[in-house]
């Protein structure tokens, strides 16, 4: 007999491809990791991992073996979300995932619902990157999490993730309050070509949301700051030392010496929640998105 948590952790070591990702991905050591994988090639009798330098790879049977892995654990969350809805009760535990003004913006509202709502549910809530949100839910790391398309530029969406939206958070610049522009009703992206902007990290999805949007209409930005934070890129602008982007989901209070401009040609974020489709029926999960979608009402 197949031990279920044995075969979670060759899941999470196929998908993580290392013993420290999946340890850090189950919440274990990696010591942890390696008697529970010593156990199953015990059991199953084969190897199932070999040595690759300084790591591990799965053999041919360990990665056979993994396949069946995530299905059966697929089946094994299906059980448990049809048991879930058959109860109709919202309890066990939650764990979910947002990107910083996301965060900011609608987790305290949502959580404190919950909480209130719910008492025997338990949440759990942390800052990702909408990118690494998505992964975590894919992962089984995080149950639900709260992630965003551009208007232009989509964020890719693998297979198997259901999805609901939350809000459409428009999206301002943000401008030193003597800077010419800074007296008028709207302004166009192009309006900023001979600006020094403050963005985000290189990298991450707005960061490279920004790049595209402002070189698909000819202009190479002149980036002269990075900031993961929307209140220190603000504090930036607000020394006068750029323009920055500013969604308002989760921007105030916008500090002194800052002006924040409508955009003419509408710009704006989708921001929406998502989660396993075989999660689906998870009454945890329809009180999450609930809860998100009434605090969004109250931001806007």
């Amino acid at each position: 007999m197949l031990n279920l948590e044995r075969l979670r952790t060759l899941d999470a070591l196929a998908r993580h491809g290392s013993v420290s990702g999946a340890a850090e991905g189950l919440h274990v050591t990696t010591s942890a990791v390696s008697q529970q994988m010593a156990k199953l090639e015990r059991e199953v009798g084969q190897r199932l991992l070999a040595k690759n330098g300084r790591g591990v790879r799965l053999t041919d049977a360990g990665r056979l073996l993994a396949e069946h892995a995530a299905r059966i654990l697929s089946q094994v969350e299906l059980a448990q979300s049809d048991l879930e809805a058959q109860r109709g009760q919202v309890v066990g535990e939650l764990r979910l995932v947002a990107f910083p003004t996301a965060l900011r913006g609608l987790f305290p509202a949502a959580l404190a619902a919950l909480r209130d709502d719910h008492p025997a549910l338990r949440v759990r809530s942390r800052e990702l990157e909408p990118e690494e949100g998505v992964n975590a839910v894919l992962r089984g790391d995080a149950d639900l999490a709260v992630v965003l398309d551009w208007y232009n530029k989509p964020l890719p969406m693998p297979d198997g993730l259901a999805k609901a939206p939350i809000l459409d958070d428009p999206v301002e610049i943000a401008m030193p309050a003597g800077h010419p522009l800074a007296g008028r009703d709207d302004v166009d992206l192009d309006d900023f070509s001979q600006d020094e902007w403050v963005v985000w990290p290189e990298g991450e999805f707005c960061h490279e949301w920004l790049l595209y949007t402002l070189r698909s209409k000819g202009i190479e930005p002149r980036i002269a700051h990075r900031a993961e934070e929307h209140h220190t890129q603000l504090a930036l602008v607000a020394a006068g030392l750029g323009v920055c982007v500013a969604p308002r989901l989760g921007r105030d209070p916008m500090p002194a010496g800052v002006r924040a401009v409508p955009v003419r040609h509408r710009v704006h974020r989708y921001v929406y929640a998502v989660w396993r489709a075989d999660a689906d029926r998870r009454p945890s999960i329809r009180a999450a998105v609930e809860a998100l979608q009434e605090a969004a009402k109250k931001a806007g």
